[in-house]
């Protein structure tokens, strides 16, 4: 099955780490955690405070430990196919919360969300749209549901992944249809 991850984090520095992670299963099921900074992740950013708004002191208070995360990740998500926005800085925190968490850090792995949005396009669209076309298609869709005012919080980023897929493969099935029906 599909999911849809995405981190938060202490900063974008070098030593930065997650402090929340959020997921979406292709069905709409979701779960998302605060995580509880170990006593070596000292990196922190006002600025990234102010984007998340998620303060050192609220993670500590309401953050899950972060082996338990790990594990919570490990046992609900293997197996499945993950994607993330930006998979590069995503998959970094994802290791280092595997890693603090003592599993192995390739134990998950995550692509780029737009991969999956094109290759679900294809399926629906080859043969009635060629491949230019459908690549211009899932870049105007992606372009068409960019917020205004991102959320910056990991349930609403993944679940603006799923929307987007969602979307994606519905608008893909109307324009096959009515490509089809113009040429009827």
């Amino acid at each position: 099955m599909l999911v849809f991850l995405d981190f938060e984090a202490s900063s974008l520095g070098k030593k930065s780490y997650p402090v929340e992670v959020a997921w979406v299963f292709e069905d709409g099921t979701s779960r998302a955690h605060l995580i509880r900074p170990t006593p070596d992740w000292t990196d922190w950013s006002m600025k990234a405070e102010r984007i998340h708004g998620l303060s050192r002191r609220r993670l500590h208070l309401e953050g899950t430990p972060v082996a338990d995360v790990a594990r919570d990740m490990l046992e609900t998500l293997e197996g499945h196919a993950l994607y993330a926005s930006a998979p590069s800085w995503d998959g970094k925190w994802l290791s280092v919360l595997l890693r603090a968490g003592g599993l192995p850090r390739h134990a998950l792995r995550l692509g780029k969300s737009d991969d999956v949005f094109l290759e679900h396009a294809r399926e629906i669209m080859d043969g009635t749209f060629t491949r230019r076309e459908i690549a211009d298609f899932v870049k105007g869709m992606i372009e068409s549901t960019e917020p205004t005012q991102p959320a910056h919080r990991a349930l609403a980023d993944a679940t603006l992944e799923h929307t987007r897929w969602l979307a994606i493969r519905k608008a893909a099935a109307e324009a096959v249809s009515e490509r089809g029906n113009a040429s009827g």
